[in-house]
């Protein structure tokens, strides 16, 4: 097959990287995609860096092994624990996550950030390395959204469960005068509405999603392999859980990014 008519592979611990993939589609809508959601290990967030490590090897194979001509970590908790090691296994393009630290640092008014992210993510090296080179002139208040990936997974967005989890979250940054709030997980964005009503435009919300699009769109156009098809990609969708669920809440989700584009 030609390279340039090849498909982009994503993965995350989930359903959570399905609000990757909607930006991905919106700025390269001529690509074909392939998902794989690892709903049957998630959370990511609670489990060892040698376990995501694995579950990300054998993600990556499964979707080179479909023809990937590039591939996104669309979990900010395998990037940090496997993206390093997927770089030295796949010659190819590899695009990972990164919690918005220095965009929220550009974004704040009054040098008080919240980042809500998996406990994974909080306490990795990729975080820390990020507040050291960003985070010195501002106050980080920290979360770990414990209980939210679960949610997403089963499809529930905003339920009383959502609601008391992300006031709990919330309101203790909201109490210390954060103005900027990071999404440090992929699943958080489609909590968005909720996470809205709760800070009542009190903070700036920054998802990375669209820059982790725009810097695939950038190098796959570097390296000569963009797709060059008139018309509309087509993705398809894989999970190592449950088929059933997978197609009931992937479905939801799918279709809801389209009628919530968030920051595009």
């Amino acid at each position: 097959m030609d390279m340039n008519e090849s498909p982009i592979g994503v993965f995350d611990s989930g359903v959570g990287g399905l609000s990757v993939l909607r930006h991905i589609r919106n700025q390269l809508p001529h690509e074909n995609l392939l998902y794989v959601a690892d709903s049957a290990y998630a959370p990511y967030g609670s489990r060892s860096s040698e376990e995501i490590q694995e579950r990300s090897l054998a993600l990556a194979e499964f979707l080179t092994g479909h023809g990937a001509k590039a591939l996104v970590v669309a979990c900010n908790t395998a990037t940090a624990s496997a993206a390093a090691l997927l770089r030295k296994r796949h010659d190819l393009p590899i695009v990972a996550m990164e919690p918005a630290v220095k965009p929220a640092v550009e974004t704040t008014r009054n040098g008080i950030i919240g980042v809500l992210a998996t406990s994974s993510m909080l306490k990795s090296a990729q975080f820390a390395a990020l507040v050291e080179s960003y985070g010195k002139e501002v106050h980080i208040i920290t979360r770990a959204g414990i209980g939210l990936v679960e949610c997403v997974e089963r499809g529930d967005l905003d339920g009383d469960e959502v609601k008391t989890l992300l006031h709990g979250y919330l309101t203790p940054m909201l109490e210390q005068g954060a103005d900027t709030l990071v999404l440090g997980c992929t699943h958080y964005p489609f909590l968005r509405p909720v996470i809205e009503q709760v800070v009542c435009g009190r903070m700036s919300i920054i998802d990375t999603g669209a820059a982790v699009a725009s810097h695939l769109r950038q190098r796959i156009e570097d390296a000569g392999i963009a797709a060059a098809r008139p018309g509309h990609g087509e993705a398809s969708f894989w999970t190592s859980g449950s088929a059933d669920q997978a197609h009931e809440v992937m479905s939801r989700l799918w279709a809801w990014s389209s009628h919530y584009p968030g920051d595009v």
